[in-house]
């Protein structure tokens, strides 16, 4: 197919960006990366009068250390944050994700920050976001504010960028010691869309358990954290009997949806297959 006519505009600055979208509100459409919006336009799941081309902003692309956290331009290319040793160093959960995100050509072309304002509940790098508790930062006309992730998915590709507002810019928290994270995704091709997923961030020591976060992904309308399951770990060290504890958990705490690929009940018996094949090696077992 072949996408509804639209409109071009290309900003210089984000004034540009935010006098386009006053202009327009919502038939406006930001392209950045465009590999989830080119695709949308071709099916005619969106149709917008006009796109805003921000490819050409200074400052909206870049990583940068800046002390307790990582800042991620929003322009960021996947692949360069796949390659960054900043972020193999300080958010090591991110490295491991990057790879399954769709294919080379499209990870040299697609944006961290596309990724996340677009909110596919099926794409790593929100669920990162959550486990790892980054700060998204929001602008309009009006000035910034911060949202943690925690509460900026809002459902099935929504979040909480407000009408004139756009996403410059994610914060992410060094891990620190004591700190562990784990990544995994079942699908039926590497590159495809995941199944279900699991991103996991927690505290061991010695093998043995503390606080932290167990967030799933293709398992909700968003990146779905389980947060009794992972107290349920909290002191533990990992054996067959605490896996079939977190598996028994995750069947009560997740409601997973049903599509051509795995129906609800699957997807909870595969949430606990990754449970054990994400702690147990994070847990020296």
């Amino acid at each position: 197919m072949k996408p509804a006519p639209y409109g071009y505009a290309r900003a210089a600055t984000l004034d540009d960006v935010f006098s386009l979208l006053a202009e327009h509100g919502e038939d406006a459409k930001i392209l950045a990366g465009g590999q989830s919006l080119m695709a949308t336009l071709n099916m005619r799941l969106s149709e917008p009068e006009v796109l805003i081309d921000i490819n050409r902003i200074d400052g909206l692309a870049g990583i940068q250390d800046t002390g307790d956290t990582i800042r991620i331009g929003a322009m960021t290319r996947h692949v360069d944050v796949e390659e960054s040793d900043v972020i193999a160093t300080h958010a090591p959960l991110i490295t491991a994700a990057m790879e399954h995100v769709a294919h080379p050509a499209i990870r040299n072309r697609g944006t961290f920050g596309g990724s996340i304002a677009f909110a596919d509940p099926a794409a790593e790098m929100p669920a990162c976001a959550v486990a790892l508790g980054a700060t998204m930062h929001i602008a309009g006309k009006g000035g910034t504010r911060d949202i943690p992730a925690a509460d900026f998915f809002k459902g099935l590709y929504e979040t909480a960028i407000g009408e004139g507002e756009i996403l410059p810019a994610v914060s992410v928290p060094k891990i620190t010691a004591g700190w562990k994270s784990g990544f995994m995704e079942l699908a039926r091709r590497h590159g495809d869309y995941a199944i279900i997923g699991l991103c996991a961030h927690l505290q061991v020591s010695d093998g043995k358990f503390g606080d932290g976060s167990l967030v799933f992904f293709n398992s909700g309308d968003r990146p779905v954290s389980a947060p009794l399951t992972a107290a349920l770990l909290n002191g533990q060290n990992w054996s067959d009997e605490l896996s079939e504890k977190l598996s028994a958990s995750l069947k009560d705490e997740l409601d997973p949806p049903d599509d051509l690929n795995a129906d609800g009940p699957m997807r909870k018996h595969l949430a606990g297959v990754l449970v054990k094949r994400t702690l147990a090696p994070m847990a020296g077992a």
